[in-house]
């Protein structure tokens, strides 16, 4: 696998409303140590769609991995300014993460036209990956369902991974264990 697909929920599907919520360090632990074992078995692309909450968080993961990793990062949203409807301090974190990314693209020129846009995204997505990687509750699936469902419809060999609440659970575990006072 050289190219691989992130998405997942965004930040108001998991109840996370600020920046600093706690939840995203468990999140993004869970996130980084699944792409670092798809690095080290030759992963060479992470895309995403630019989407807030996991997809940037995943950006951000992916920028940081650069600095020990060969590892790049492509952007594609479905249609230009797709930040304009969001909160100021997510604007400029996708406007930083757009500048910063290996490659950026959006799939269509203009502004939103209708819901035709995510539609095609998730089907450029998985033409252009090997594989994605959902952070998805299978009860609760949000708004993941909709690629998942298209990539799961996939006549290509397409590997859907999942990072699940147990996988979360896992992350929680092991930050605590690295807490010094844990073993005390």
């Amino acid at each position: 696998m050289k190219i691989l697909t992130v998405s997942g929920y965004k930040p108001m599907e998991l109840g996370i409303f600020k920046e600093n919520d706690d939840r995203i360090m468990f999140i993004k632990s869970a996130i980084e140590k699944r792409l670092i074992g798809f690095i080290e078995e030759g992963l060479e692309w992470v895309l995403i769609s630019g989407q807030m909450g996991v997809e940037l968080w995943t950006a951000e993961i992916v920028l940081d991995l650069q600095e020990s990793y060969d590892i790049k990062l492509g952007i594609f949203p479905p249609f230009e300014n797709q930040d304009s409807r969001w909160p100021d301090n997510l604007k400029e974190k996708y406007q930083e993460m757009i500048m910063l990314a290996d490659f950026y693209q959006p799939l269509y020129q203009g502004d939103y036209k209708g819901p035709y846009q995510f539609k095609a995204k998730n089907l450029w997505f998985i033409d252009k990956s090997d594989a994605c990687l959902l952070l998805m509750d299978d009860e609760f699936p949000g708004s993941n369902r909709f690629l998942y469902d298209t990539a799961k419809a996939s006549e290509k060999d397409y590997t859907v991974f999942t990072i699940t609440a147990a996988d979360l659970d896992d992350a929680v575990e092991e930050r605590r264990m690295q807490d010094p006072d844990y073993w005390s």
